[in-house]
């Protein structure tokens, strides 16, 4: 059965043009775990803490998952993709070869609450034509047990697949609501985020704005009564040059990287 190895606590930070939220991969307390590099909540009452959004930005050699509980945001890209991320919803953008986009707030008030996510890409695949999957909530399954409901946006879970597909990691993502007990089938790399609430995994326990790392097992059984997100996927044993939005495996890539953005190569 998997345990839970190490928690992290999200730290609070600000990125994009000052949009406040909290990290917590992606720190100095857990950089990444491949192919696993960055996880940020935004949770805002305050439209003054998320109005001025994320501009403009390059990205190479990841991918971003954006997942909306509550608010809007809306996309667009270089590769002239657009949309609105609604409640519920979620988007896979696959950054690949180079990428400009923008997501900035679809509202001028109210709460927004959501999640990204970076999930890198093999050697092999770095270099990929971009592409991007908007899902509605609408299309994302939602599978009943007797302690829990398990929204799946990526993977399987009892003969119900997400919608978000050809992702070469195999990634699943699960947006699980805890009431009792559950059990699960999970890849060997594993992340549960709780965002609501507290539950309880072997002998220990995570509480909300809290990152577990689970251990390489395939079963897990969690009890309590919380929110979270789970995300697995393929490990990647690769080594990893990463700066700002740039995540390639050598330093010369990572250089060909900004010179290719700032010569108007990207998308």
């Amino acid at each position: 059965m998997k345990s839970i190895v190490k928690i992290i606590q999200a730290q609070p930070t600000q990125d994009g043009a000052g949009v406040k939220l909290f990290r917590s991969l992606g720190t100095h307390l857990l950089p990444e775990l491949n192919p696993f590099l960055m996880l940020d909540e935004i949770r805002a009452d305050e439209a003054s803490d998320y109005l001025a959004g994320f501009p403009s930005h390059p990205h190479r050699g990841f991918e971003t998952v954006t997942i909306m509980l509550d608010g809007k945001m809306r996309h667009r890209d270089s590769r002239g993709n657009e949309g609105v991320i609604e409640s519920g919803g979620v988007q896979w953008m696959t950054a690949g070869s180079g990428i400009v986009h923008s997501e900035m707030p679809e509202q001028s008030e109210g709460r927004l609450w959501g999640f990204q996510l970076w999930v890198n890409l093999p050697a092999e695949h770095k270099m990929m034509s971009p592409r991007y999957q908007d899902i509605k909530a609408a299309e994302i399954p939602v599978v009943n047990f007797p302690g829990a409901q398990v929204r799946v946006m990526a993977g399987t879970v009892h003969n119900h697949t997400g919608p978000v597909t050809d992702i070469v990691t195999r990634p699943t993502l699960l947006d699980v609501h805890l009431d009792g007990e559950l059990n699960l089938t999970l890849p060997p790399r594993t992340l549960l985020y709780v965002y609501e609430g507290a539950l309880t995994i072997g002998e220990q326990t995570a509480r909300a704005q809290q990152l577990a790392v689970l251990s390489e097992e395939s079963s897990l059984t969690m009890t309590g009564n919380a929110k979270a997100l789970v995300f697995g996927a393929d490990v990647l044993n690769e080594p990893i040059a990463r700066h700002g939005p740039f995540v390639m495996n050598t330093r010369e890539q990572l250089m060909r990287a900004f010179e290719d953005y700032q010569s108007g190569q990207f998308g």
